[in-house]
């Protein structure tokens, strides 16, 4: 089986309520239960906002670290689901279903395979 990563775009500028949330975090439950039922899942999870975050920069053999995210963008990486599946089609299928349960884009990335 291959494993692929769904990775979920969160728009940093749109800040649900509570209630919003708690209900999206119940729709991706029951998602992220039908994935482990079916075999599918192997990790999830979800992120603090990117503003939590530090960069460490690779140069001239020393790193610098700095605060915030790698990149200047509204968009960042929300969260994400690792599941195994035999093809992308059924790795599309589960990300059909996470992009309606959480109500944003996913992005369906496959994991390298070094031989």
């Amino acid at each position: 089986m291959k494993q692929y990563l769904l990775a979920v775009q969160l728009d940093e500028t749109v800040r649900e309520t509570g209630d919003e949330l708690r209900e999206m975090m119940a729709r991706t439950g029951r998602v992220t239960d039908e994935m482990r039922a079916a075999g599918a899942w192997v990790f999830v999870g979800g992120l603090v906002p990117s503003d939590a975050s530090t960069v460490v920069r690779p140069a001239n053999g020393t790193t610098t670290m700095t605060d915030g995210p790698f990149a200047e963008t509204k968009e960042q990486l929300g969260g994400f689901w690792v599941i195994q599946c035999d093809d992308l089609d059924q790795a599309l299928a589960w990300a059909h279903k996470c992009a309606l349960a959480c109500g944003r884009v996913i992005e369906v990335r496959p994991f390298d395979q070094v031989d």
